[in-house]
């Protein structure tokens, strides 16, 4: 039997999290973290982080030798240009420990939770596509909150991803985090219960 794959994604900030959660504790799916392996990426002494370090000097680091995450956001936010140049280190890196997991899971269903699925070209690892959204003004206020930033800072990370727009109508399931967590939840379920041949 082939696995169900889902690829669960949608703007930053917009409730995966909560999906992704949900998924794991209620309904005991195996759920891998494309943000997971991407900190793994740049652990101390990883040749990524070598590698961001030469480009970037070693002002990049903090004291214990770890990234400073909140500078490399700062350039990466700003300037498109090394924004790709470090996703062209990381992800091929995430690619490799998704189907890692995936090959040893026996499981079958699987939740890969991946932000950037689209703009990554991630599709290919999925049988199906999850979009988590609420409304814009939502993920910003969201956004603001969760990672202390101004409205220019949060809107500067919005705009770094495809529209929210763009993603509902390239996914299979689209689930609206603009109410509670229960109401997302029960369209969790509905989601799960059906049995998607939409072609991606």
């Amino acid at each position: 039997m082939d696995k169900r794959i889902i690829g669960l994604t949608g703007g930053i900030a917009t409730g995966k999290t909560i999906v992704a959660n949900y998924l794991a504790t209620a309904k005991n799916i195996p759920i891998f973290d494309a943000d997971i392996y991407a900190r793994d990426a740049v652990a101390i002494g990883s040749d990524i982080l070598r590698a961001i370090a030469g480009r970037y000097g070693q002002e990049i680091l903090l004291p214990d030798g770890s990234l400073n995450r909140e500078q490399l956001g700062a350039i990466i936010f700003t300037q498109s240009d090394e924004r790709q140049w470090v996703e062209s280190l990381i992800h091929p890196y995430v690619v490799h420990r998704f189907q890692e997991a995936m090959a040893k899971s026996a499981s079958p269903t699987l939740v890969l939770v991946i932000p950037l699925l689209f703009e990554a070209q991630m599709t290919d690892l999925v049988t199906e596509i999850w979009v988590v959204r609420c409304s814009e003004s939502q993920q910003l206020q969201r956004l603001m909150q969760r990672n202390n930033l101004t409205p220019q800072q949060a809107q500067t990370r919005i705009n770094s991803q495809l529209s929210l727009e763009e993603k509902a109508a390239r996914a299979n399931v689209v689930l609206d985090n603009s109410s509670t967590p229960a109401s997302v939840c029960k369209q969790v379920d509905i989601a799960l219960a059906m049995t998607t041949t939409n072609k991606l």
